[in-house]
């Protein structure tokens, strides 16, 4: 109710919102500039031949607009900015513009709120695609996910890495004392054995610059993998 002052009307519907405010968005008239008004939008009065005779340069000296007679008109040379964005409109500006028959503005509903199922949003939340809905969603189940873990207190966003560190714990102990299962035994065997991290290295070319490229590509494949967000290292149960 406290929105509901002033020049505001309602525009009910059970359409599509975003659908009917460019719809309504769509329905704007033109007005002119008149004398006091506060202009919305910068005015630029373009180049050309305006039909007024000579007699009406006056207005345009007095603006400091250049022009010059051309066939027994006059014309003006170059596009002058008029009014600026915030400035008053004064009455020669506003009388040179209705000579030349310029309605600079135009006026037309606004969609101040809009009402839907007892709640109140800006009309900017109809911009908002599923993309960003669900980017907001996906940072908004990160922070869960965040505090979760470091109070440790369960929900279902930690509850993955919750299980996962646990499994990390585990694995961690059996690697070093005698207990064993068989996902640790794998691990156990690579451990034993480094050789088995190695990755043949492609046969080096005839060019000295082909060594140092193998070296290089040997060094990155010894490396262990990161755990992926996807897997959530889920990879180490297969």
């Amino acid at each position: 109710m406290p929105l509901l002052v002033g020049n505001v009307g309602l525009i009910f519907t059970k359409g599509d919102l975003k659908e009917v405010r460019e719809e309504v968005a769509k329905y704007k008239v033109g007005a002119p500039a008149r004398v006091g008004l506060v202009a919305p939008v910068d005015v630029v009065v373009p180049p050309g031949n305006t039909g007024l005779d000579p007699s009406q340069t006056s207005f345009f000296q007095v603006l400091n607009i250049p022009t010059k007679i051309n066939k027994g008109t006059v014309e003006i040379i170059t596009p002058v900015e008029l009014i600026k964005k915030g400035d008053k409109v004064g009455s020669s500006e506003s009388a040179l513009l209705a000579k030349l028959g310029i309605r600079p503005f135009s006026y037309g509903l606004v969609i101040t709120n809009v009402y839907d199922s007892g709640s109140v949003f800006s009309p900017e939340v109809l911009d908002l695609t599923e993309d960003d809905l669900m980017e907001k969603f996906a940072s908004g189940v990160s922070m869960v996910a965040s505090v979760s873990l470091a109070i440790s207190y369960p929900t279902i966003a930690a509850a993955p890495h919750m299980f996962l560190n646990g499994y990390k714990n585990v694995l961690a102990v059996a690697v070093e004392t005698e207990y064993s299962y068989p996902h640790a035994d794998k691990i156990k065997e690579y451990l034993k054995d480094p050789s088995k991290f190695a990755v043949a290295a492609p046969v080096a070319a005839d060019s000295g610059a082909a060594a140092p490229s193998a070296a290089k590509e040997e060094e990155k494949k010894e490396e262990p993998e990161e755990e992926s967000d996807g897997d959530l290292g889920m990879s180490l149960f297969d």
